[in-house]
C-alpha cells in the first residue's frame, strides 16, 4: 500500500481524537479532530416540533453546519443571509445520517438539533461532522433517559462517515484537502455500527471509473468506519 505525502499509509485514517463534553451547557457534545480538521458538535434537546411535524406522532432530529470565517487559509464570509447550497447539502446529509439511527417515535414531542461548527478545515469536514454529531446525539439520548423524558434511549446505534478516493491512481482513505483536490475519484461513505449503509456519494472528477474500483473504495471506507466507531465507543465510555 502506498504512503501518503503526510507519511501515513494510504489505507490508514489520519489521527482521530474525540473529546466529549466540549460544550458543557449542551445535552451532548464533543470536539472531534481528524488530522487537521476540527469540528465542535453540540446536541440540544428542545420540547416542541416544527409545525409540519406536530401531528406525525414522532419527534425530530436535525442538524446545522457552519464553517467559522478563519477555518481555512483565507477568511470566509458568514452566511448571515441564509445558508448556501453546499452548506444546505451538508446539513441535510448530517440530519439524514442521525435520523437513520434514531427511534423518532421514541423521542416524543422533542426536537434534537446537533450543531456542527468547523473550527479548522483540512478536508473531510462533512464526514468528521457526522462522526462527531453521532457522539453528541448518543450523549443527548442518554441525557433524555436520565432526565425521565423517555423510557429508553432513542438512539439505537452509532453512525460514522469517512471519505475515500483514488489519488495518483491508488485507492486512499480519509482524504485531506490536498488529496481531495487532486483525486481522480472522490467518495463519502456513511455507515452504521451494525454495518448498514446510509449514504454513498461518489464522483469521477475526470474519466469514469470501473465497478471494481467502487468495490475497493467501499471496502476501504468500511474498514475506516470500523476504526471511527471504535474511537466513538472509547470516547463515550458509559456516557452513551
Amino acid at each position: 500500500m502506498a504512503v501518503t505525502r503526510s507519511g501515513r499509509r494510504a489505507d490508514h485514517l489520519r489521527d482521530v481524537f474525540i473529546e466529549v463534553g466540549s460544550a458543557p451547557y449542551a445535552e451532548g457534545s464533543c470536539l472531534i479532530s481528524v488530522g487537521d480538521t476540527r469540528v465542535l458538535c453540540a446536541a440540544s434537546v428542545v420540547e416542541g416540533l416544527p409545525a409540519w411535524r406536530e401531528r406525525s406522532g414522532q419527534g425530530w432530529v436535525t442538524a446545522e453546519y457552519g464553517m467559522l470565517p478563519r477555518a481555512t487559509h483565507t477568511r470566509t464570509r458568514r452566511e448571515r443571509e441564509g445558508v448556501g447550497g453546499r452548506t444546505q447539502e451538508i446539513q441535510r446529509l448530517i440530519g439524514r445520517s442521525l435520523r437513520s439511527v434514531t427511534d423518532l417515535t421514541g423521542i416524543g414531542p422533542y426536537t434534537l438539533t446537533v450543531d456542527c461548527d468547523v473550527l479548522q478545515a483540512d478536508g473531510g469536514t462533512r464526514t468528521a461532522s457526522i462522526t462527531g454529531a453521532s457522539v453528541a446525539l448518543a450523549m443527548a439520548g442518554s441525557w433524555m433517559l436520565h432526565e425521565g423524558l423517555v423510557t429508553r434511549n432513542p438512539v439505537r446505534e452509532r453512525v460514522a462517515a469517512v471519505s475515500v478516493g483514488i489519488v495518483d491512481g491508488e485507492p486512499r482513505l480519509d482524504l485531506d484537502y490536498a488529496e481531495d483536490s487532486s483525486a481522480q475519484v472522490d467518495m463519502n461513505v456513511v455507515a452504521t455500527e451494525r454495518g448498514g449503509l446510509v449514504e454513498v456519494q461518489g464522483t469521477a472528477e475526470g474519466n469514469p471509473f470501473p465497478r471494481a474500483d467502487l468495490d475497493r473504495l467501499l471496502d476501504l471506507a468500511l474498514c475506516g468506519i470500523d476504526v471511527l466507531l471504535a474511537a466513538q465507543k472509547k470516547a463515550l465510555g458509559s456516557r452513551g
